[in-house]
Parts: C-alpha cells; structure tokens; sequence
C-alpha cells in the first residue's frame, strides 16, 4: 500500500468514544469529546473517519473468549470491575469495542496517508483475562495482530510514550516476533508488577525535559535501526506532563512537544506509517487535559508531515 500524503490529518472518532459519566469512578468519559470538540475547531484540516467496531474474533485472538463475552454482554465481575476502574455497563462495553477499530482504522489510514490519530485508544494495560488501569480492551495490541495477520504490516513496533508501563501490550504481544513493545515511563508508577517489554526505559521520579529526552533517543533509535519496523502505532499519553494528576515525572509543554516531534520526525523521516493514540491525561480541569491532547496531536502531524518533507527533498 503506497502512502499518498497531503497536508489534512486523519483523526478516527465515533460517538460510541464518550461513554455517560458514572459517579462510581474517577474517570472522565468526557475528555474524548472535548478532544473531538477541539479538533473541530481545526477545520477542513481535519480529516475525519468514524471506525467500524473491532470484530470479536480480533479481539479473542488477544484476549480470552471469556472475558470478551463478560464485556460485551456487560456482566464483568466485580472484582475485575475494580481492577479495571469504573463499571463496565452497555455503554462502556460498546466502547471498549468500538475503540480497537478506532486504532486499526488510524493505522489503515496511516498506512495510506503516513499519519493518522485515533482520538482514544492507547489501552495498554488490558491483560487477557481482564482490563486495569482504566482499560477494558488492549487496542494496541489487537490492532498490531490483526495488521499482522491480514499481511497488512510485516513488522509493528508499539512505542509507549505513556506515563505507566505499557504491561499489558508487552504480555500480550511478547510471544509474537513481528510486533516489538517500547515502552519509556516512571519506574515507580503504575502497575507495580512491571512486564518485559522488548525494549524498557524506567526513569526516576521528577525525570525532567532534559534527561526524558536524552533517554528516549539514546533507546528508541536503536530499537528502530534493529527491528526495522514497517508501521509504528504510538501510545502518547500526556501524563508524563509535571502537572498531571497521576504522573510522576516532570516534563514541561515543551518537553511533551519535544517528544512528539522527536518521536514523529523519527517516523517521518524514515517514511514509516505512524498510527498515534491518546493514551492517558489525568487531572481536575479536563479542558486542561484534553488541551494538551490536542496540542500533542497537532505537534505529531506537523513534525511528521515536516520530516517526511525533508526525507523526500534529501
């Protein structure tokens, strides 16, 4: 499939994404369509896609027909309920299979265009037999073997840019060679058990612009020269940002811009497809957080869109 690029981005989204409010959790449902709401804003830059829900045989080839069945009739039980985070009631059940098509969707798109965005997504730690985390279903994971499988992507390598350890796409994945995990977070962060990763990079507490950055070149490059992906789906939550409510590394505006345009100039610049997804954002003022989403997307798609420029001038 020959990518033909233009300067619109391809932004996935479906109104299935803003599941209702439920006051037995922390979680804030609405960000997704303040991120929609913002995007909008953009204009005819915006290219928009409404994804199909992931069929369930994709989802059972990653997660356990078991579980899948509890989610989708909305019967999950209470103690993977609170592993999860929230209730899993019709609403959130469709969701949960709606977004994996979400990321399969931006990764077709990025296929064809080079960047795409799914305006959620990023579920990286749903394990086979249940969610955590606030993840039900692993997106990442699902799409990655499905892109895999249907001969779409010879080689995918997730990078996790989140805050927490991207566990449950490493143990997902980890037994399948044409799909790599990177994963760069707070050691001490969430999940207290941490995976293996193919590639880990954990970083102290208050790790700032300077070192996350250092760090993340020094890793991500050699991973690329070695595993020599053909599409890369990227996990970029904002909580490593300082003033995120459940992060604890300190990274400024411009350090979360910095790592977007390193992250996608990497891709762009080598031709890479570059599939990107919300990830996490916690805190009191949502429209704070769903600010730097849009922010993080917006710097995503110029840095892409500018080193795949150069890549062809060169």
């Amino acid at each position: 499939m020959s990518i033909v690029a233009d300067d619109r981005i391809r932004v996935v989204h479906h109104p299935d994404y803003v599941a209702a409010n439920n006051p037995e959790s922390r979680y804030r449902w609405n960000k997704n369509g303040l991120v929609r709401d913002l995007l909008a804003a953009e204009g005819a830059r915006i290219a928009w896609i409404e994804p199909a829900p992931m069929p369930l045989r994709w989802i059972e080839a990653v997660h356990d027909p078991a579980y899948v069945a509890e989610v989708v009739n909305a019967r999950v039980p209470k103690e993977k309920e609170r592993r999860i985070g929230f209730p899993v009631t019709p609403s959130v059940a469709r969701r949960a299979v709606r977004v994996p098509g979400g990321t399969y969707a931006a990764a077709r798109a990025a296929l064809s265009h080079g960047f795409a965005v799914n305006s959620a997504g990023g579920s990286h730690h749903a394990l086979a037999d249940s969610g955590a985390g606030y993840c039900v279903f692993n997106d990442l994971a699902i799409a990655a073997v499905r892109l895999v499988e249907e001969a779409q992507a010879a080689r995918v390598l997730i990078v996790d840019c989140d805050v927490h350890q991207g566990d449950g796409t490493a143990r997902l994945t980890a037994a399948r060679p044409a799909i790599a995990t990177y994963s760069i977070h707070a050691e001490r962060n969430f999940p207290a058990r941490k995976a293996t990763s193919t590639v880990d990079v954990p970083l102290a507490d208050g790790t700032g612009d300077a070192a996350y950055l250092a760090a993340l070149e020094a890793t991500l490059v050699p991973l690329l020269d070695r595993f020599a992906p053909s599409l890369i789906l990227y996990q970029g939550g904002v909580d490593p940002f300082a003033g995120d409510r459940l992060g604890r590394l300190a990274l400024s505006a411009e350090g979360l811009d910095a790592r977007d345009r390193l992250v996608a100039g990497l891709a762009g610049g080598r031709g890479l497809p570059f599939a990107g997804t919300l990830g996490g954002g916690y805190g009191d003022d949502i429209m704070a957080v769903a600010e730097r989403h849009v922010r993080s997307v917006l710097v995503l798609a110029a840095a892409y869109a500018a080193a795949a420029r150069r890549s062809v001038a060169s």
